[in-house]
């Protein structure tokens, strides 16, 4: 019973440390996107520049 019990936890904390990778993840993710938004911004100021310049 006590084997049974403690395969139990470590199913739980295999499936909470994935759970964790998984978030990990997604905040990178997150973090890439955000990267690609201020790009997109840092462009269109560009862009900006140059039509008021020329």
């Amino acid at each position: 019973m006590h084997a049974l019990v403690e395969r139990k936890e470590n199913r739980l904390g295999r499936e909470r440390e994935r759970e964790r990778e998984r978030e990990r993840e997604r905040e990178r993710e997150r973090e890439r996107e955000r990267e690609r938004e201020r790009e997109r911004e840092r462009e269109r100021e560009r862009e900006r520049e140059i039509q008021e310049g020329g």
